[in-house]
């Protein structure tokens, strides 16, 4: 399979590692608009350089397009992509504003489009998915996100709300289930930028939840991630999305615990989490069905950061539609 990478940043080096060393594709361009550090990234990874995306398009004709472009610089290029027809893989967030997502949704239609959540992909969130879904913990009734570390300042004042936090709207409700409402917290203490939020939510199956995120921490902080969920038969903690899962039975003393054995690198690697999207990924695409993480994902994390946004600016709990 024919591979582009449009974007040459410092994740999208991971869309270039990937798709370079996989046997079943061929990195065939990288897209990008600084000329020196795009034909850089091409050369170490084997592929051509382009500054024009029209050109990379009419001369390398890729079977998939994968897109890692500054946060709040998404929407004009993920657009033209859109309307070619190609399937695409964008990095999240999709975009800041909801009118902008339900263009690009709409001119999709029902052609692959793919956003990369790459968190759900971690074995202690897939362990931790399988143990929710057997039944192991009961009936769901309280979970909590936190994550956050140094700041990454953009144009938002909500940056780390949409453009981070989008990871934690996404993983309480692929735990626990679709979000029904919040009442937010947002503080711009530090820097001007609203960069620590608390938000409390409600679930769609009556269990409650919190939200801590921020970049006024440090990610060399142990559990600078860290996702409780508690049952009435038992409660689980992801700690550092890939370091370790715990899990508790109700009344039980003894703890039990996954981490990475000695051999197995892969499996505490963060990176690694997107090259696990990657194989699901692909093996949809060959099937002819729909992305595992649809960029629908995208636009529902950035509805739940617009909700966020109006009930720190009123005051009130706002519901989810």
């Amino acid at each position: 399979m024919r591979v582009a990478v449009v974007g040459a940043g410092g994740w999208g080096e991971h869309h270039a590692r990937i798709f370079s060393r996989r046997e079943d594709t061929e990195l065939v361009a990288v897209c990008g608009r600084t000329p020196a550090r795009t034909r850089a990234r091409a050369e170490r990874y084997g592929a051509t350089p382009y500054t024009d995306l029209d050109e990379m398009l009419r001369v390398e004709r890729p079977e998939l397009v994968t897109v890692c472009l500054p946060n709040e610089d998404h929407y004009d290029v993920t657009l033209k992509l859109v309307r070619t027809g190609v399937p695409l893989l964008v990095e999240k967030p999709l975009v800041f504003d909801l009118t902008e997502a339900d263009t690009l949704l709409d001119e999709a239609g029902d052609r692959f489009f793919a956003i990369n959540f790459n968190h759900r992909y971690a074995e202690p969130v897939q362990r931790a998915k399988a143990l929710i879904d057997a039944g192991e913990l009961g009936d769901l009734i309280f979970a909590t996100w936190r994550f956050g570390g140094e700041a990454n300042h953009g144009r938002s004042p909500h940056a780390n709300l949409i453009e981070t936090q989008c990871h934690g709207f996404d993983m309480l409700e692929h735990l626990v289930g679709p979000i029904s409402a919040v009442s937010a917290h947002l503080t711009d203490k530090t820097y001007g930028a609203f960069s620590t939020l608390a938000l409390a939510v409600d679930f769609e199956n009556r269990a409650v939840g919190t939200m801590l995120g921020t970049y006024d921490s440090s990610y060399a902080y142990p559990d600078t991630q860290r996702i409780e969920i508690n049952g009435t038969k038992g409660r689980l903690v992801i700690h550092d999305t890939v370091r370790a899962l715990t899990f508790s039975k109700a009344g039980d003393p003894v703890e039990q615990r996954w981490h990475s054995t000695y051999f197995d690198d892969e499996a505490r690697n963060f990176a690694g989490t997107f090259d696990r999207h990657v194989d699901a990924l692909l093996t949809a695409l060959r099937a002819g069905d729909q992305p595992p993480v649809h960029a629908r994902a995208g636009r529902r994390a950035l509805a739940l950061a617009h909700a966020t946004i109006e009930s720190h600016e009123t005051g009130r709990r706002v519901s989810i539609t």
